[in-house]
């Protein structure tokens, strides 16, 4: 089976869950986009590493680093291998004494320990299938600023989702509102409409 490689994108505010974050992973050698919600301790724990800060105190994840790596256990990989009613599913691929064993993870932990670790993230093409968003490529091209540069967090307090009618809209609607949100970098956005029209497809 074919691995994709993913990297991490950046981090917004979620604008639909209080508390929660939107963590945007893309594929390598490709346009498409995975957004994930996700807690607000694995935000700070993926942000921290992103910006490259050291807290005072060791955090959860440094911990297992820390105790990893005391006992020379390495992780050599972290792989997204399901998606099951809108959860990702992780596993962490470790090798001990040249035994190789593979653990359970939620995905957002996983996440902050391939990059405390400096390992890959793989999914699988399916999974890109069923969730990814697809850039339009030729609008980004006008723009000069790097996608780290764009991607912020949206400001708080606003929450543009509250009144979205998905199921009031024609599919010609949802289409437009796609494409705008995918060039708005609203991957939350594009995310829920997106499952809509896959929805409809079904039916």
């Amino acid at each position: 089976m074919d691995k994709i490689k993913l990297n991490v994108l950046g981090i917004s505010y979620s604008q639909t869950q209080s508390g929660a974050y939107a963590l945007v992973l893309t594929e390598e050698n490709g346009d498409r986009r995975i957004p994930i919600i996700i807690g607000g301790f694995e935000a700070q724990a993926i942000a921290i590493q992103l910006e490259g800060l050291n807290p005072p105190r060791p955090l959860t994840h440094d911990l297992f680093l820390s105790f990893a790596t005391a006992f020379d256990i390495s992780l050599i990989e972290v792989n997204i291998y399901r998606l099951e009613e809108g959860v990702f599913y992780s596993k962490l691929v470790c090798v001990y004494k040249d035994r190789e064993v593979t653990i359970d993870a939620r995905t957002s932990d996983a996440i902050a320990l391939a990059l405390r670790f400096k390992c890959p993230i793989y999914t699988t093409e399916e999974i890109m299938a069923q969730s990814g968003i697809v850039l339009d490529i030729e609008n980004e091209s006008d723009d000069d600023s790097t996608d780290e540069e764009k991607y912020e967090p949206s400001p708080s307090g606003e929450n543009p989702l509250v009144d979205l009618d998905l199921k009031g809209q024609s599919e010609k609607e949802l289409k437009e509102l796609l494409e705008e949100a995918i060039t708005k970098e609203n991957y939350e956005k594009a995310s829920m409409i997106r499952d809509e029209l896959k929805r409809r497809k079904k039916d």
